[in-house]
């Protein structure tokens, strides 16, 4: 796994979820840099609902289409991605097909590996109903021990973050000197996060967020974590994802 390297550029705050950064848009990508624009899908009705996706699908709502149309309004005004990849879930394709459309990309290339945590028997349920409903899924996603796979045919962490770290560095492999966009989900940018930066926590992280990642030798830097000054007008889910807790 490639080591990381947090940039001090941006003020990040893992625990209120949001970057503040001084610098404009690149006008170019340094040759030997990856530069990867990693989205969180706009909000859904499940999202709205408080209820557990995982991998089933839920659509983007009213709210999640606007954050959607924000978000590609942002990046059409910024450098042109040379790439957009996409989970193969509903509510990120709908979001990565969004941005396509206005950065004037021809396909989407969605890569399976993008999606979001398979959580078991956990998925379906609304967030307050799980401790009761499914305590041994509810413990095995909460459990500090990594390894644990949640009952229910759901992955554990480990397993979560091995496929997300090595999605975003195949990625990043193919498009050095370039700036490309990735539409995925809470669930993996938490485990990119943590797993890069080995920090407790990554906070909240909202629907519509933008989060720009650099690779350059095998060390990652976190340029942006968690930006929604996009959403000002259109609003975002205070609450967002933060699978520390049952809060979410």
């Amino acid at each position: 796994m490639a080591t990381c390297l947090v940039s001090n550029e941006p003020t990040l705050n893992p625990m209120v979820g949001i970057a503040t950064v001084t610098d404009e848009a690149p006008i170019e990508v340094p040759h030997d840099v990856a530069e990867i624009v990693v989205v969180r899908h706009g909000e859904t009705t499940w999202n709205a609902l408080g209820r557990i996706q995982g991998q089933l699908e839920s659509e983007l709502n009213e709210i999640g289409w606007k954050q959607a149309e924000a978000i590609a309004e942002r990046l059409s005004k910024e450098l042109k991605p040379a790439a957009i990849y996409s989970s193969d879930l509903m509510r990120a394709k709908n979001t990565a097909e969004m941005i396509a459309k206005r950065c004037h990309i021809d396909e989407v290339i969605v890569v399976t590996e993008l999606k979001e945590r398979h959580v078991g028997s956990l998925q379906g349920y609304v967030w307050g109903e799980i401790k009761e409903k499914e305590p041994e899924a509810c413990n095995a996603f909460f459990s500090t021990q990594n390894d644990v796979e949640i009952p229910g045919g759901g992955e554990s962490f480990d397993q979560l973050c091995e496929r997300s770290v090595a999605a975003l560095e195949e990625i990043a492999s193919r498009h050095k000197g370039e700036r490309v966009i990735v539409v995925t989900h809470g669930g993996v940018l938490r485990a990119v996060y943590m797993s890069l930066t080995q920090e407790p926590t990554a906070g909240k992280i909202m629907n519509g967020s933008l989060n720009v990642l650099h690779l350059s030798e095998k060390k990652w830097q976190f340029k942006t974590w968690s930006d929604v000054s996009h959403l000002n007008e259109v609003g975002f889910l205070q609450r967002g994802f933060n699978g520390d807790s049952l809060q979410l």
